[in-house]
């Protein structure tokens, strides 16, 4: 099954404020009909990048069988994520990166990791934020989550 998953995070402005991560997986279910499920949820004292990552793992981590997974996002962050030299570098160094410095949110890290590991993901960069179809209700759902309360899930109409 194909499925592609929209991304988003909002960090509101303030890394020690509320943050909210948001995504949209779409899918083609077996009579050809077209489904969305969309996944929301906020935190606090967080950051951007970690809530960009967080709407990537939301998305990976609902689907219930191996699928192909395109990823849609305008952070140039989860593009990294989705680059082998990354990610596998870091393994080889322990985690670490630079002049020896520990990686951030390694726990996150491993976390995706272990969410795509069943899947076959591919990545499509979005340039730019506002005003993008593609990631516009994302990014609105990602704006909610942060004005919302804390690990929320608001919708859900369909499993792929």
């Amino acid at each position: 099954m194909k499925v592609t998953l929209y991304a988003d995070g909002s960090a509101r402005g303030n890394p020690d404020g509320p943050g909210g991560y948001g995504a949209v997986l779409q899918y083609v279910n077996g009579k050809g009909e077209l489904h969305e499920r969309e996944l929301s949820a906020g935190y606090k004292k967080t950051t951007n990048n970690r809530m960009e990552l967080m709407g990537v793992i939301a998305g990976l981590e609902a689907l219930n069988r191996p699928c192909l997974v395109e990823v849609v996002s305008d952070s140039s962050y989860v593009v990294k994520a989705f680059t082998e030299r990354w990610i596998d570098g870091w393994i080889k160094k322990g985690w670490r990166r630079g002049k020896n410095e520990p990686v951030k949110n390694v726990d996150l890290w491993k976390r995706l990791l272990k969410a795509k590991e069943p899947h076959e993901v591919s990545f499509r960069w979005i340039k730019g934020h506002a005003g993008h179809p593609e990631n516009e209700r994302c990014d609105r759902l990602a704006t909610a989550a942060a004005d919302g309360a804390p690990d929320t899930l608001l919708t859900d109409d369909g499993t792929p």
